[in-house]
Order: C-alpha cells, then sequence, then structure tokens
C-alpha cells in the first residue's frame, strides 16, 4: 500500500500518525517546528486523508503498513510519535518490531480498550446530505445537530472537500471506519516493548487514567510520562510550543 506522507527537514527520521477521523495537516505546525530537527514522515494513515481506502483495519494491519512505508523509505528504524488511534498503532508497531523503533512516543491514549464514544460523531457524519449539500456552513449546521462541540465539528470538517465533478465527499473511508469501530476500540497486544519510551497526556483528557497504569507498565515497563497542563485530548495542538518542546527534550536527550 502506498500511505500517503509529507516528508520535511533533515536529520533522524521522525514518523508522526494522527488519530481517528485526522490527516497529517491537522499536525503542520508541529511538522514545522520538528523539521528543524529531524526528517519528519508525516503519514496520512489508511482510509484517513489522501491514503488508500480498504475494506477493513486493525492496529496489526495498519502497524504493517508503516513499516511497509520505512522500508519504501530504507528507513532501518525510525522515532515513531503517534497521537489518540495513531498512538495504538505506534504502540503496535513497536511490541511487533521494537528494533525499528529509535524512540517512542505515544500521545494521550493507553493500550487499553476503550468503550464507544464515537456514536454521535458517526450519527452527525452520517447525517450529512453529501449529494444536497450547499457549503461548508451547511454540513456544520447539520453536523451541529449531533455533535455539540464546535471545535471537534471543525476537526471533523477538514475531512470535508470538493469532487472534480465539485460534489461534496468525505475523504476518510467513513462506512469502514464505521463497521471497523470495534476493532479501532481495541488495546493493542503483543509482547512487552522493553525500551523506554514517553507517553504525554493532556491535563484535562481523560484517555489517560491511573486505572490503566498496571496494564501501561505490563507493556511498556519503561515508560515515562510527561503532562501537559491546560490542556485536553489533542494537546498537541492547545498547547503547540509546550508539547514541541515535550518532544524535542525527550528524542534529543
Amino acid at each position: 500500500m502506498q500511505l500517503n506522507v509529507q516528508i520535511s527537514g533533515s536529520g533522524a527520521p521522525l514518523v508522526i500518525m494522527h488519530g481517528l477521523f485526522g490527516t497529517q495537516s491537522n499536525w503542520s505546525g508541529q511538522i514545522k517546528a520538528l523539521a528543524d530537527h529531524f526528517t519528519v514522515y508525516a503519514i496520512d494513515l489508511p482510509n484517513h486523508g489522501r491514503s488508500p481506502h480498504t475494506d477493513r483495519t486493525s492496529y496489526p494491519l495498519m502497524a504493517d503498513n508503516i513499516i511497509e512505508l520505512m522500508d519504501q523509505y530504507n528507513l532501518e528504524n525510525a522515532h515513531i510519535l503517534g497521537h489518540s488511534m495513531g498512538g495504538k498503532v505506534a504502540m503496535q508497531l513497536a511490541m511487533n518490531n521494537p528494533q525499528r523503533v529509535k524512540k517512542l512516543i505515544v500521545v494521550d491514549i493507553a493500550p487499553v480498550q476503550y468503550p464507544n464514544h464515537h456514536g454521535d460523531v458517526f450519527t452527525g457524519l452520517n447525517a450529512v446530505d453529501l449529494n444536497n449539500l450547499k457549503s461548508r456552513g451547511d454540513a456544520d449546521k447539520q453536523l451541529s445537530q449531533h455533535v455539540e462541540e464546535l471545535s471537534v465539528r471543525q476537526f471533523l470538517l477538514t475531512n470535508l472537500y470538493r469532487t472534480e465533478a465539485k460534489d461534496f465527499a468525505w475523504r476518510m473511508n467513513l462506512p469502514v471506519l464505521e463497521a471497523c469501530y470495534d476493532e479501532i476500540s481495541k488495546a493493542p497486544t503483543g509482547p512487552a516493548f522493553e525500551n523506554p519510551m514517553l507517553f504525554i497526556k493532556g491535563e484535562n483528557s481523560n484517555y489517560i487514567t491511573t486505572d490503566y497504569r498496571d496494564q501501561i507498565l505490563k507493556l511498556f515497563p519503561k515508560a515515562d510520562y510527561r503532562l501537559i497542563k491546560d490542556a485536553g485530548h489533542w494537546p498537541h495542538a492547545e498547547k503547540a510550543t509546550v508539547f514541541t518542546k515535550l518532544v524535542l527534550n525527550y528524542l534529543n536527550k
């Protein structure tokens, strides 16, 4: 599979993976800052952005897709950074292929199975009448009936684009993401990753809690943690300067 990837900068390779419903373009600010120090490979994961659509998805499949990409670019190993769903892909990759990982950073996600908390999002996205849509404003209005938070709607609507025929469409593979949501909710599994790695948590997010400590240490016994104050599930966007400094300090030490 030929994943869409934006390559920037020079230096040691750093692979960045976005979360569910995201794209590599969500990381544009961080890419620019990190590309001053690394060769950044910012990836659209399968069924997202401009990467190919498939008929199924899982963490082992996505991890293999990233290894395939690393092979395509002759990357013997790389720093691996993933947020949310991309963090689970990063963990799966590290457990399956520890020799391919220089340093691992996981942003605001734990290696656990989460309950379904995207039901309203899927309902809202499916409720957008793409065939009769006149504008992005119309899409936001329709989506707002199910997704109240403006920032979440703005994030989701980054997936909306016009085709060559000037029709509206979703870049993400919405049917497969919904059908495979149970797989996306699952925890990555495999042998423990015995190397040092870093979890970054947003202070106001509940994706990493003390309840998950035992499971984290079981799979990542040398895990370190950093908390970003006044940030939620998107600390890289909400506190970009603090986040970038944390990442640079960890990767350069």
